[in-house]
């Protein structure tokens, strides 16, 4: 694939991508008493990474020196992937509140910008900055339902923690995935760092399940395992980092805006919930504003 078919490629899967992660936020909601937190992140990576071994355990069985070398970075990133950003999302709803969650959720692309300059040297202008700033008003004017007054009111509980550490696990993970090489290609490392993650996750989960929250076992929660596993799994975080590859991680953090647009599309779809005028608001600065972002910034 020539170079500029590559950056077209990852640019419309910016627009794709929250489209998988939304699918999570319905599962999150819907799964919620069913399945317990560990056990569905441990499940959804596990299935993930097999599916993700049937096409790349050439690569990885013919490069045991780079597993050797590579495997602390695995683990790692798995820790951080799959584990915070997995399992304490789901950790924390159960005690605060979609907004908060949302406005959490914010900080994110902002690190990952100020780090991407910081640490990987990308080169921001000014033309990016200002569609950050644009898509970050119109996912906050999402979050709090355009209300901005709602802000003085907002409380911190014990499950805000949970969501602050999975935003700043994201951030790290965006950045440490764009900054270490690796010696196996994009979807070869996934693999290895969804192996990473289910070894993280797999004694919390045995854990949980023996004396705090046991899972249920029917054909509903493996559809919901399975929806999670190809989709907010399998599908967005390959082509995370595919986009990251191909934009960097500034332009690429800007899609975590898109989420509560997304979101609101498909419980509009799949739960009948209605979409309001906030949400078309919403809309109208995010788009535009993740266009300016992810343009190439100018010599």
């Amino acid at each position: 694939m020539i170079a500029a078919t590559r950056r077209r490629l990852a640019f419309a899967l910016i627009f794709v991508v929250p489209a998988f992660w939304g699918v999570n936020y319905l599962v999150a909601r819907s799964a919620a008493g069913t399945v317990a937190p560990h056990a569905l992140a441990c499940a959804r990576w596990f299935l993930a990474g097999l599916f993700l071994s049937t096409l790349t355990w050439r690569e990885i069985a013919a490069n045991p020196a780079a597993l050797k070398r590579e495997w602390k970075n695995f683990l790692g990133l798995g820790a951080l992937g799959m584990w915070i950003c997995g399992s304490f999302v789901y950790i924390g709803a159960r005690t605060t509140t979609a907004t908060n969650i949302g406005l959490l959720y914010a900080i994110s692309p902002v690190l990952i910008t100020v780090f991407s300059v910081l640490v990987l040297k990308e080169r921001i202008g000014p033309v990016q900055i200002a569609g950050t700033a644009l898509a970050l008003a119109g996912f906050m004017h999402v979050v709090l339902k355009g209300n901005w007054l709602a802000l003085s009111g907002v409380q911190l509980v014990a499950g805000d923690l949970w969501i602050l550490a999975a935003t700043v696990a994201w951030s790290a993970y965006t950045i440490i995935l764009r900054a270490q090489p690796s010696a196996f290609r994009a979807m070869a490392r996934l693999t290895l760092i969804c192996v990473g993650g289910v070894v993280i996750l797999l004694p919390f989960a045995v854990i949980e399940a023996v004396w705090f929250i046991p899972s249920q076992v029917s054909w509903t929660v493996a559809g919901y395992v399975l929806l999670v596993a190809l989709l907010p799994g399998f599908g967005a975080y390959l082509a995370y980092s595919f986009m990251l590859g191909e934009l960097g991680a500034a332009r690429v953090g800007v899609v975590l805006y898109l989420g509560p647009i997304y979101a609101a599309a498909m419980a509009w779809v799949g739960l009948g919930e209605p979409v309001l005028g906030f949400h078309w608001i919403g809309a109208a600065l995010i788009f535009p504003g993740i266009y300016l972002a992810t343009r190439p910034a100018r010599a």
